[in-house]
C-alpha cells in the first residue's frame, strides 16, 4: 500500500505565489490546501491538521505573527513544524519570526527546491520526535498512569467542565480508543476489544495525543473528560 501523501498547509495572500508554490509542492508529492488570509487558514486548520504549516508574514488584518501565536494557543498545534514566508530578510524580522514559534523562514523570492527540502526535514524531525509504533513501553509507568485514570474516573462527576472554542474531531475508531483508555485498559486489551493490533492501538494512542496537546495517558484522560470527550 502506498503511503499517504504528507499535508501541507499554505497561507498566503498572493494568488500567484500561492498557485505556483502549490502546484511545486504536489509535484513533489505533498498534498497542499491553500487559504488567502489568516481566518482561512484557521478554519482549514481546525477541519485537517497538516504536517508543516507554511504561512506569509506579511498579510492583510492578521499578519503571520498574530495567526501564529492563535496557533499555538490551541494545545493540538504546539509542536506543528511552521515556516514562514516573507519579502522581509531583516535580522530583527527573522528573530521576531522565531520568537513567535516558527521553525523556520524563508525570504522570497525563494528556490522551490529549498521549500521542498526544508518542509521534507521538518516533517521527518517532527517524525523522529514522536515515539515508534511497537516500542516497547515503559511497564511501571504504564501502570502508574492505569493507576492515576482509575483515580480520575472515581472524581469523574466532580471533575469542572471547561468550554471551549476549540472543536476537536474524532474519527469513530479514535473515539472507541479514547473510551477506552479513559476505562483504564491497556493497548493489549484494548487491542483484543477492538479486533485489532497492539501497533495500531498504539498510533491512535498517539493521533490522541497529537489533537489533544497531551503527552500521557493521564493528561489525555484528564483533558478528555473536562473537554467531555468520553462518550461511555
Amino acid at each position: 500500500m502506498a503511503e499517504t501523501a504528507k499535508r501541507v498547509l499554505l497561507v498566503d495572500d498572493e494568488p500567484g505565489l500561492r498557485e505556483a508554490v502549490q502546484a511545486y509542492l504536489e509535484d513533489s508529492d505533498f498534498q497542499v490546501r491553500t487559504a488567502s488570509n489568516a481566518t482561512e487558514g484557521l478554519e482549514l486548520l481546525q477541519q485537517e491538521t497538516p504536517d508543516v504549516l507554511i504561512s506569509d508574514i506579511m498579510m492583510p488584518e492578521v499578519d503571520g505573527y498574530t495567526f501564529l501565536k492563535q496557533v499555538r494557543e490551541d494545545p493540538r498545534y504546539k509542536s506543528l513544524p511552521v515556516i514562514f514566508l516573507t519579502a522581509r530578510g531583516m535580522t530583527s524580522d527573522r528573530i521576531q519570526g522565531y520568537n513567535a514559534g516558527c521553525d523556520a523562514y524563508l525570504s522570497k523570492p525563494f528556490d522551490p527546491e529549498e521549500l521542498v527540502a526544508m518542509v521534507s526535514n521538518l516533517i521527518e524531525r517532527q517524525a523522529a520526535r514522536t515515539p515508534e509504533a511497537g516500542t516497547v513501553p515503559d511497564i511501571a509507568a504504564m501502570a502508574r498512569q492505569i493507576e492515576e485514570i482509575k483515580a480520575l474516573l472515581t472524581q469523574r462527576g466532580t471533575i469542572p467542565q471547561k468550554t471551549s472554542p476549540i472543536r476537536i474531531d474524532l474519527t469513530p475508531r479514535e473515539q472507541d480508543v479514547l473510551n477506552l483508555v479513559a476505562e483504564g485498559l491497556m493497548n493489549k486489551e484494548i487491542a483484543s476489544r477492538l479486533g485489532t493490533t497492539v501497533r495500531n492501538v498504539e498510533k491512535y494512542v498517539s493521533r490522541l495525543f497529537g489533537k489533544t496537546g497531551t503527552n500521557s495517558r493521564t493528561e489525555l484522560v484528564r483533558f478528555a473528560l473536562e473537554h467531555g470527550l468520553v462518550t461511555t
